[in-house]
């Protein structure tokens, strides 16, 4: 991979609510063309504020107010309707404006790894599933935020119901056994038009010609699984192989990415713009995962279907070796 990577843009995408904790989910566009979410709470961006300002003293203006080019972070009215959800809103919307004037703010401090880090996918981000109880609040595409006499604008989702068309049994979130009768009706939880989306939990530097490189976090669509440990995915508009090992369901993305997602809560009844969590989160993997050895190109094709072995050969890096 090409050299260090540095954040370019920053959207507020939801606010999540925890308990009694908040966090503010961003997606983050990154110099090497990946994009991953972050979630971080208020008191992470005051720290960032904190050593912005001790790294670049020159540019926050502490040597002469005149200089300065790093933004101020400004907080939320307590006067915002709605309680402590109308202010997380509204601080979502301060906090990106912050990020964004951040990343207008020349290449000394956008190339810096007090910011580079801070955006940096954390195990946090990486976990397929939010914690129990988890919340999240979407705001209304083009809608302002709540101000002291608005409302939490929030982004109401429909229903999809789809027919299984043949027999199937696989396993849910949970590990439990699901079956599908044919004909049986199903509603779309998480779907995304491209393929599976998953993401990497830890970054991969391809090896051969038809495997891709990855970065942590990043977010790439698998369009074939194989019992053989590795997948063949779609990322940056290339197609090849990457270990299973390293992907896991992109929990938060999938659930931020569209319109083509339903949310049903607990007891069955739909509740608009507001998404539960499931109540099982696994560990974040601390470890890099083991690679396991590539089998032969043969071996790969053999556990594709018939469409997929066709399509390999319309993309360049997918023929197996000469």
């Amino acid at each position: 991979m090409a050299g260090p990577r540095h954040p370019v843009s920053v959207s507020g995408a939801a606010l999540v609510q925890t308990d009694r904790l908040q966090t503010f989910a961003f997606s983050v566009c990154w110099s090497d063309d990946s994009d991953t979410f972050a979630r971080r709470s208020w008191e992470e961006f005051r720290r960032l504020h904190k050593t912005l300002k001790e790294t670049f003293p020159v540019e926050a203006g502490l040597l002469q107010r005149s200089d300065r080019i790093l933004p101020k972070l400004t907080d939320a009215s307590l006067l915002v309707h709605w309680g402590r959800t109308g202010r997380g809103l509204a601080r979502l919307q301060l906090l990106e404006t912050y990020s964004r004037a951040l990343l207008a703010a020349g290449e000394r401090v956008t190339h810096s790894p007090v910011l580079t880090g801070f955006f940096a996918p954390q195990p946090m981000d990486l976990e397929p599933v939010l914690p129990a109880g988890s919340l999240v609040i979407l705001p209304a595409l083009q809608e302002p935020l709540p101000g002291p006499t608005g409302s939490p604008a929030i982004r109401s989702q429909e229903a999809q119901s789809l027919h299984c068309l043949q027999p199937f049994s696989t396993q849910d979130t949970w590990g439990q056994p699901f079956h599908a009768r044919a004909q049986e009706a199903l509603d779309v939880l998480l779907r995304h038009p491209s393929g599976y989306q998953f993401c990497a939990s830890h970054a991969y530097e391809s090896s051969q010609a038809d495997e891709l490189s990855v970065t942590t976090g990043a977010r790439v669509h698998v369009l074939e699984t194989s019992d053989c440990g590795w997948w063949l995915c779609r990322f940056q508009g290339r197609t090849g192989l990457l270990p299973a090992a390293i992907l896991q369901p992109d929990g938060l993305g999938t659930l931020l990415s569209g319109p083509w997602l339903h949310l049903r809560v607990d007891g069955g009844e739909d509740r608009e713009g507001e998404a539960q969590s499931s109540p099982k989160s696994p560990q974040a993997t601390t470890l890099p995962p083991t690679v396991p050895a590539r089998p032969s190109w043969s071996a790969i094709q053999s556990c594709c279907c018939t469409i997929t072995r066709k399509a390999l050969g319309q993309y360049p890096g997918c023929h197996g070796p000469p």
